[in-house]
């Protein structure tokens, strides 16, 4: 009789499935866990529903449309600024800023959360001062950011980098730490380079973690945004929603939050589609 045993490998924490009679174990692919079907829906119950009773009571009179207007005024001014052009002029500036400084934040957060949970020196030396410069809020910084970099797009994609930079290091460097060090006193025993090890140990034992730093580091680069368009901007979301404030449009600063509420969405949508994809065995929320 054939037996088949299922072990791990220990050093690339791959699924392996092996026969009881000493054959060549056979390596299989991580079987995705299986989803609700026709649940989706319900997380946008919630919001509907919150629409819903907001356009109702606009309707009758609950609401001040000066102090919030109905979704259907929303909706309106949306519309004629997608029809002007100004509004994808503004979104697409925006995007660009935030793009670029997810890019850079979150990419110096990745290599110095690589850097601080791998080497013990350099944890000594850089970690102290991360945790000491990432409470400080980025409003103070602001005085000195526009000393340093005037009132262009470098002191914007600047506070962007910067607050983005510490959910993807925090994460890493938690990621790192937090693998099992026989995984890694198995990679010496197979005799992996440092370059294997990193790729085949650390790499996939951290990457849960990244992940979930890319999903803080996308929501927080809005707020930062928000935060940089605010001085000395001409363009931007927050541009556009800083300018209706001046002629009391509550319907556009109503929807430049929700835009910034959708784009948050369709971000964790698609960091969530990238989980899903890198890490199948993880079961999806």
């Amino acid at each position: 009789m054939t037996g088949v045993k299922v072990v791990q490998d220990p050093a690339t924490g791959a699924i392996i499935r092996q026969t009881g009679q000493g054959g060549v174990p056979a390596r299989t692919r991580p079987r995705r866990p299986r989803r609700a079907a026709g649940g989706e829906w319900v997380r946008w119950l919630v919001p509907l529903l919150v629409v819903a009773f907001w356009q109702l009571a606009s309707q009758v009179g609950w609401l001040n449309a000066r102090v919030l207007p109905a979704p259907s005024a929303v909706l309106t001014a949306g519309w004629e600024l997608a029809r002007s052009g100004e509004l994808w002029h503004h979104f697409l500036i925006s995007l660009q800023r935030a793009g670029l400084g997810v890019l850079v934040g979150g990419g110096l957060g990745f290599f110095f959360g690589i850097l601080t949970g791998t080497f013990r020196a350099a944890n000594l030396l850089l970690d102290t001062t991360f945790q000491m410069v990432r409470t400080i809020p980025n409003l103070a910084l602001i005085p000195l950011v526009i000393l340093w970099f005037g009132i262009g797009e470098s002191g914007k994609v600047f506070l962007i980098a910067l607050a983005t930079f510490f959910p993807v290091y925090l994460n890493t460097l938690h990621g790192v730490t937090g693998i099992d060090g026989r995984l890694k006193e198995m990679a010496g025993v197979y005799g992996l380079s440092p370059l294997e090890t990193f790729r085949r140990v650390t790499l996939p034992g951290a990457l849960p973690g990244v992940l979930v730093g890319v999903r803080y580091a996308l929501g927080i680069s809005w707020l930062a945004l928000v935060v940089s368009e605010s001085f000395g901007a001409s363009s931007g979301i927050g541009f556009l929603a800083m300018d209706a404030r001046e002629f009391f449009r509550t319907d556009v600063i109503v929807l430049a939050i929700v835009i910034y509420a959708l784009i948050g969405k369709v971000a964790d949508v698609l960091v969530r589609a990238l989980e899903r994809r890198l890490l199948p065995w993880q079961v999806p929320a």
